[in-house]
């Protein structure tokens, strides 16, 4: 599917250039998510048909990670998915992470000092020179939400893979635009409601099954159960990925299971031509060099105010003005927000 095709399907308002904070709907899933709403409201919904939906962004999420559904578990937030990989490490283990990395990374980790497990930082650029025999598990975002600064995955990979240590990535901030190998990770988590685009509420998660052995199912409830037996000592879960599911947000995979069947229509690699080609074109204007990134973060004090001024919605982190772009933003979009900065630029 086209792009300028694809875009008739949302309805974003002119400037918002705001996707790293979340994602707007596309038709499809809005509506899948109103019918829903009025059958619940009305009492005539069936729980079943929302709770199979989760088996359909499950399958969806699947093949857009090129893994089988039963390597994929679905939960809440990343920072329950990092809570669940950080009790499975030993006592004593050690875990390297960028130095500016996002908490939902971070604090899971550091909750277990009490029994020894110790967090170190790296600059993301300098991750996989850092990475020694000492080092058991590299915890990263794929692309950092406070910069768009896109890890070095296939480096990472390798250092950690060459001293045995486990690869846990937050694709967050990249799934849905950015193509990558999952097969480098040994564990891949991504909420969904940013470049997803889906209501906020799920989170689905690769899991290698080597490192399927080592994960305690500590989290989950009776959506795990197989063959739908929820009660007592009778009740057995799952064997494959889906032991570690948290039940789901019902009405949140109700509008993700159109949402990421129409990721997959139109395409990854074609979204991040659009969303990197937009980026760069905001870039250039700003005299920036280029990057591979659909995020743009930008140190132009008064930069905040001047975007809300004119209509566009963006963002600060870091205390520099931050701009992402996705499939629904367009040429405009970036000429809106350059003439808002007309004077700033460097």
């Amino acid at each position: 599917m086209e792009i300028t095709s694809a875009q008739r399907l949302w309805e974003a308002q002119p400037g918002w250039l705001n996707t790293a904070s979340y994602g707007l709907p596309p038709r499809v899933g809005w509506d899948a998510l109103q019918e829903a709403l009025a059958r619940w409201q009305q009492g005539t919904g069936v729980w079943e048909e929302w709770q199979s939906a989760t088996e359909q962004t499950r399958a969806s999420f699947a093949r857009l990670l090129g893994v089988a559904p039963d390597q994929v578990f679905s939960g809440s937030t990343v920072s329950a998915a990092m809570g669940l990989l950080s009790a499975a490490v030993p006592d004593g283990a050690t875990v390297l992470v960028p130095d500016f990395e996002f908490a939902s990374v971070v604090f899971p980790w550091r909750a277990h000092a009490d029994r020894g497990v110790s967090v170190g930082a790296a600059p993301l650029a300098d991750l996989a020179n850092r990475i020694d025999a000492d080092v058991d598990v590299v915890a990263f975002a794929l692309v950092q939400s406070a910069n768009g600064e896109v890890a070095d995955l296939p480096a990472i990979s390798a250092a950690a893979r060459n001293v045995g240590a486990l690869v846990v990535v937050d694709a967050t901030q990249a799934l849905g635009w950015l193509p990558f190998d999952v097969g480098l990770t040994d564990a891949c988590v991504a909420a969904t409601y940013k470049w997803l685009m889906t209501p906020r509420g799920a989170m689905l998660g690769y899991l290698s099954p080597s490192l399927q052995e080592r994960v305690r199912p500590g989290q989950t409830g009776w959506s795990a159960a197989a063959d739908g037996f929820y009660y007592g000592l009778k009740a057995e879960p799952l064997t494959d990925a889906r032991r570690f599911d948290q039940a789901p947000a019902w009405f949140t995979h109700v509008a993700a299971a159109p949402i990421l069947q129409l990721i997959e229509e139109i395409g990854v690699a074609v979204i991040n031509g659009h969303d990197v080609g937009l980026a760069n074109r905001f870039r250039e204007g700003l005299g920036m060099e280029t990057a591979n990134s659909a995020i743009v973060s930008a140190d132009l004090p008064g930069a905040e105010e001047r975007l809300a001024e004119a209509g566009v919605r963006a963002s600060a982190r870091g205390g520099r003005v931050r701009v992402s772009f996705h499939v629904y933003s367009t040429p405009d979009d970036v000429d809106l927000a350059l003439n808002a900065l007309d004077g700033l630029r460097r």
